[in-house]
Order: structure tokens, then C-alpha cells, then sequence
């Protein structure tokens, strides 16, 4: 008669167990956890974050942030790239869309009030992408030039106000169709961040046609954004991201994708600096 109760005990906490593991099989992912990591990235920036046409996923954000999360323990195959406009990139980290983002991604004190960041893993300035052997070579020269940017930048902006008053601002809804309107002739220069326009640039389309006046009218630390307080994360995706450096994949990925525009980009930043 023991033996039968033992035997049906044993049962019930078979059966229970069963169960639990059925349940938490069907607990859907988060953004980072079980198999799959969520990151942010641009689909729209080439030679930064770009979508291809087969569904695949290039530039240099993706590649380090490949890198990165390799560092935690996921392989490529379970990184989930979700789709993250610059309007939007505290809103995904703050409802949990997304373990972090890597998006062109400035650090400013503004955004440091909503969000922890790791890094910086890119210096960028803003600058100007102008046509190969263009007579535009300082800021100046902008002057009676048609000036491009997408509508809602303060980039050009900032040039019409620092250095060339009388630039006529030309605002279009993309950067492609800046770039479209500089190969045209519709427009004489257009300006971003320098990195933005070097990925552009590289585009097997564009190839030799452009030059980055290299002015450098500011500076663009770009860090990984992490959700307000999650300090172990930042900590975790720095090391990851000294590793790069120090390993020289830092080195590859900005050759890999910067280099057929002669991007004279600046030595990796230190990890850690500017952040706090």
C-alpha cells in the first residue's frame, strides 16, 4: 500500500513538472533572454545600418553590435534586428523593445537624462559630401551654394548659422534623395554626420563620384544605448566593446565599410570616456 502511494506521488510531481516546463516553453522572448537578443539599428543608413533587399542586414552599427553580442553569448542567428528611428530610441528602451541600440546613436546629456549608454565606439563630425573636384572646400564656400539636408536636421541649419549665412537650404525627406539631387546637380552639397555621408558614398552606385569635404563642424560621440539603470548591461557591452579594439576587429569593420569613400575616420574613442 506504500509502495502504490509512493508510486502515484511520484506521478503527481512528474506531472507537475511537465507542466512548468510546457508553460515557460511557450514564454515568448524578451529582449534579451532565451535564444534570441533584440537590438536597434537603422535600416536606412548604408555602410551603418541598412537593410538589403534578400532581408540580410550591413553596415558598421550592425557589425558591432554583432560583435557585441557575441561578448554576451549570442551568435548571430539569434539576434533580432528591430527596426529603430531616431524619434523613437528612448521609447524602445524604455518599454523593453530592444536590449540596447546601436543607431547612429550621439551621447548627449539630453538623452543621458533618459538613457545609460555604453561606449563611445565611434568620434564622427559633421561635414559635408559634395561631388569629386567640386570647388567646395571650407564652409565658406557654401555661400549662394544649395545646401541639402533631411527636413527636421538642425545640420544645415547649423551651417547656415555658423558659417555660411547666405547658404540656400534645399530640406528633402532622405538622405538618398539628397544624394540623388547631389548626383543630379539639383543640389551643390549635403551635409550630416561625416560617417553617415562616407556610407553613402561607398555605395557601389556612387563609387568615385563623391568627396567628404572633411570640416569637421562637430563632434558625434556614438555610444550603444542601454535602458535608464541597467548598469551590469553597460558594463558587460564596454568590455565587449575594449575587446573589439583591442582585437582590431574595431579596425575591419571601419575599413569593411567606410573605406571605398576614403573615410578619414578618427582612432577608436576610449570606452567609457564621455558617458558618465
Amino acid at each position: 500500500m506504500k509502495l502504490r502511494k509512493a508510486t502515484a506521488a511520484s506521478a503527481v510531481v512528474l506531472a507537475l513538472a511537465v507542466s512548468v516546463t510546457a508553460c515557460g516553453g511557450d514564454k515568448k522572448d524578451d529582449a534579451a533572454g532565451g535564444d534570441k537578443i533584440k537590438i536597434g539599428i537603422k535600416f536606412d543608413q548604408p555602410g551603418l545600418g541598412l537593410k538589403q533587399p534578400d532581408g540580410s542586414f550591413s553596415g558598421f552599427d550592425v557589425d558591432v553590435a554583432t560583435y557585441v553580442a557575441k561578448q554576451l553569448g549570442y551568435q548571430p542567428n539569434q539576434i533580432e534586428w528591430v527596426e529603430t528611428k531616431s524619434a523613437d530610441r528612448e521609447n524602445a528602451l524604455q518599454r523593453g523593445d530592444v536590449k540596447f541600440i546601436a543607431a547612429t546613436y550621439s551621447i548627449t546629456d539630453e538623452r543621458k537624462q533618459k538613457v545609460d549608454f555604453a561606449g563611445p565606439y565611434l568620434l564622427a563630425h559633421q561635414d559635408l559630401l559634395v561631388k569629386k573636384g567640386s570647388d567646395i572646400t571650407k564652409g565658406t564656400d557654401l555661400n549662394s551654394k544649395k545646401l541639402c539636408s533631411v527636413t527636421g536636421s538642425t545640420s544645415a541649419q547649423n551651417v547656415q548659422k555658423t558659417i555660411a549665412p547666405k547658404a540656400n537650404l534645399r530640406p528633402l525627406s532622405g538622405y538618398s534623395e539628397c544624394v540623388a539631387g547631389l548626383q543630379s546637380g539639383a543640389v551643390d552639397a549635403l551635409t550630416t554626420d561625416d560617417s553617415i555621408l562616407a556610407g553613402f558614398a561607398a555605395q557601389d552606385k556612387y563609387k568615385g563620384q563623391f568627396q567628404l569635404a572633411g570640416l569637421k563642424l562637430s563632434n558625434e560621440n556614438y555610444g550603444i544605448g542601454v535602458k535608464k539603470g541597467d548598469s551590469a548591461t553597460v558594463d558587460k557591452i564596454n568590455k565587449a566593446l575594449e575587446q573589439m579594439v583591442s582585437d582590431k576587429s574595431w579596425d575591419k569593420a571601419v575599413e569593411k565599410n567606410f573605406g571605398p569613400a576614403n573615410y578619414k575616420n578618427e582612432p577608436a574613442p576610449k570606452i567609457g570616456d564621455i558617458v558618465k
